[in-house]
C-alpha cells in the first residue's frame, strides 16, 4: 500500500536548504478497530458536542477553546489568538542546535518519523547534513508544527535517511528519583545471581518482531473470520435452498370430484 507523506517542507542548516518529506515510522492501521452501531438498525452511532447544562447540541462555529481558571470560570481564546503564538515552523525544519546523541535519554523521545529528500536535486545537501551529524555523533534539535501544535524535534542520522523524533516537553517528564529512591541500595544475593543469570541465558532469543506480537489482536481476527465464514455459509445455504413449491390444486380438485360423485351416488 502506498503511504502518502505526512508532511512536506524544507530541511535547513544555515544557508544549506533541501526539500524533504516526512513519513510516520510506525502505524496502527493494521489494528482491529470497531465502530459503535445501533443493535436494532445496525447503523453507525455518531457523537455530537452538547452543552453540559442545557443538553442542546453545539454547532462547530459555536465552539471555542477555554482555559479553566476556577470552577465554572474560563478564559476563552479565539482561533486567531491561538495562531499568533505559533512560530514560523510549519514548513521549515531549521536546525538551530546540535547535541551529543548519548546525552538524550530515552524518556524524552516521543513519536518517530522517517525524513527523506523530496527531490533528487536536494539529495546532495541532505546527504551532507546527515553524514556530518553521523561523523560527529551528534543529533540536531529544531522545532516543527505538527497537527497545529509546535513540537521540539530531534534529527538522528539513520542509514541513508534521518529519523525525526518529536520530543516531550520538560513538564511532561517525571523525575525517576521520586519513584526509585525508596528502593534502597541492597545488593543482589551472591548465591542467587548465578541462578538468575542461567535463566537469562536459557531464555535469550535473537530479536524478531514476533516477540512483540499482539495475541489479543490475533484472537479478535479469528473471531471475526469465523463470523464472516458463518455469514457466507448462511447466505449460500439460503441461495441454494429451492423456493417452496406452491400447493397443487390438482389433488384437491380430484378429491373434491370423487367426493362429489360419491355423494351424488348416495343421493340416487
Amino acid at each position: 500500500m502506498v503511504v502518502r507523506p505526512f508532511w512536506k517542507g524544507y530541511l535547513k542548516l544555515s544557508l544549506v536548504t533541501c526539500p524533504v518529506q516526512m513519513m510516520p515510522a510506525t502505524s496502527e492501521s493494521e489494528k482491529v478497530r470497531f465502530h459503535t452501531l445501533n443493535r436494532d438498525t445496525q447503523n453507525r452511532v455518531v457523537s455530537h458536542y452538547v452543552d453540559s447544562v442545557t443538553g442542546k447540541e453545539v454547532k462547530e462555529d459555536e465552539e471555542v477553546k477555554g482555559y479553566q481558571r476556577g470552577e465554572d470560570d474560563y478564559v476563552m481564546l479565539e482561533d486567531d489568538e491561538l495562531e499568533t503564538v505559533a512560530l514560523d515552523s510549519t514548513k521549515t525544519i531549521d536546525i538551530s542546535t546540535f547535541t551529543p546523541r548519548d546525552k538524550i535519554e530515552w524518556i524524552w523521545l516521543d513519536t518517530p518519523y522517517y525524513l527523506s529528500p523530496n527531490d533528487p536535486v536536494g539529495q546532495e545537501a541532505f546527504s551532507v547534513i546527515r553524514d556530518a551529524m553521523e561523523s560527529e555523533k551528534m543529533v540536531g534539535i529544531s522545532r516543527l508544527v505538527i497537527s497545529r501544535r509546535e513540537r521540539a524535534v530531534m534529527l538522528e542520522p539513520r542509514g541513508n535517511g534521518i529519523v525525526l523524533w518529536t520530543l516531550r516537553y520538560g513538564d511532561e517528564v517525571r523525575d525517576e528519583g521520586a519513584y526509585f529512591d525508596g528502593i534502597g541500595d541492597q545488593k543482589a544475593d551472591s548465591e542467587m545471581m548465578p541462578l538468575v543469570q542461567k535463566l537469562i541465558k536459557k531464555q535469550t532469543q535473537d530479536w524478531t518482531p514476533k516477540l512483540v506480537a499482539d495475541p489479543v489482536q490475533d484472537k479478535l481476527l479469528d473471531i471475526i473470520y469465523a463470523k464472516k465464514k458463518a455469514l457466507k455459509k448462511s447466505a449460500k445455504s439460503k441461495a441454494k435452498s429451492p423456493a417452496p413449491t406452491p400447493p397443487s390444486n390438482v389433488v384437491n380438485i380430484m378429491d373434491a370430484l370423487k367426493k362429489s360423485v360419491a355423494a351424488a351416488n348416495r343421493a340416487k
